[in-house]
């Protein structure tokens, strides 16, 4: 399969489809697929036979599983020839992300199947994110020492509680009914449906009208139970003190704090320190000063160790055992925290 089949464009009546087709590579997105999307985008918006966009991923197992992150290793390696690239990919993301959430037509992802880090960005900055009963998404960069970003300072301190600060520490995957209950996802339409969704949605009828013409029920949101014991563990304002909460949880959600703590140990320390920091300070935040702080501690990350090691684990060799430096908690302190939260000078994002 040649780049160029990567991402495919067609036009079906008034809508404008994108699919993004690397099924083997569960649709990660290249800088090139970035590249030949946002003209496409741009021509689309101006274009007033278009009225809608939807995007969604082409086999049966994810939408879009997240960025190329092996190409950014082996750029920040110095094992590809372009090590620019450390700096391109975020940067050109986060400005078609931005695109994406300032749309002026309709943009309707379809998050069937797995749906992560960079494909996050591509949906859920987005007006509709319908999603089906196959719907896995997450956040799970800390376990590669990296961190969630792709807006989500912006759309994770919008879950209910302390959710988003769950799912960013601990890579927890939600499923439809989940999404929706965090506001993450749109709509509920089952994946059988999707085939005559499109179609109806090319028939240039009104949206809101289409959409909810197919709107399944998902069933309960299984962290609504979960939502008293969430708060009270990831309240605190440290890692640490949210390790100790979890540890002390008991009852009916002593097993899934168990799980959580579990999880929250094997990830990177100082990843995990960073995202914390992040939502502190980004509480507030509208989708733009979510993207140039999150490529303010991008750049910081690429110039360390964490993540480098964390995608030789989980990517390279495959042995999942990262040797995460510093190795504990207790190593990261608040002054080494703050470096990557340092302002880049010339090197800072900035949009037109």
């Amino acid at each position: 399969m040649s780049g160029d089949d990567d991402i495919l464009f067609e036009r079906r009546g008034g809508l404008g489809l994108v699919t993004l087709n690397r099924p083997q590579a569960l649709n990660a997105f290249t800088l090139d697929m970035y590249r030949r999307l946002d003209p496409v985008l741009r021509a689309w918006e101006a274009d007033p036979g278009i009225v809608a966009v939807v995007i969604r991923g082409a086999g049966d197992r994810a939408f879009c599983a997240g960025g190329d992150i092996r190409a950014i290793y082996e750029a920040g390696m110095g094992i590809a020839s372009d090590r620019s690239l450390t700096a391109a990919f975020f940067r050109e993301e986060y400005r078609l992300i931005r695109r994406i959430h300032r749309y002026r037509k309709p943009y309707v992802a379809l998050i069937d199947g797995i749906t992560m880090g960079g494909g996050a960005g591509m949906s859920l900055n987005g007006r509709y994110r319908v999603a089906t009963e196959r719907t896995a998404l997450a956040m799970p960069e800390t376990g590669i020492g990296l961190f969630p970003d792709v807006g989500a300072t912006h759309f994770l301190n919008r879950c209910p509680g302390h959710i988003g600060r769950y799912m960013g520490l601990s890579g927890a995957r939600l499923g439809a009914a989940d999404a929706l209950y965090c506001g993450l996802a749109s709509h509920f339409v089952p994946r059988a449906r999707l085939g005559e969704l499109v179609a109806a949605l090319a028939g240039a009828g009104a949206i809101d009208a289409v959409l909810a013409a197919f709107v399944g029920d998902p069933g309960p949101p299984p962290l609504a139970p979960l939502q008293a014991a969430i708060d009270r563990a990831f309240a605190g304002n440290s890692v640490e003190a949210i390790l100790a909460a979890l540890e002390s949880e008991v009852g009916d959600d002593a097993d899934w704090a168990r799980k959580t703590r579990t999880a929250l140990i094997a990830r990177s320390p100082t990843s995990q320190k960073i995202f914390l920091r992040q939502m502190t300070i980004g509480a507030g935040f509208d989708l733009d000063a979510a993207l140039m702080l999150e490529y303010r501690i991008s750049q910081h990350v690429m110039a360390g160790h964490d993540f480098y090691e964390g995608v030789r684990a989980a990517i390279i060799d495959r042995d999942q055992r990262p040797r995460w430096q510093p190795p504990t908690l207790g190593e990261v302190d608040a002054a080494m925290v703050e470096t990557y939260f340092t302002p880049l000078g010339p090197g800072e994002l900035t949009f037109d």
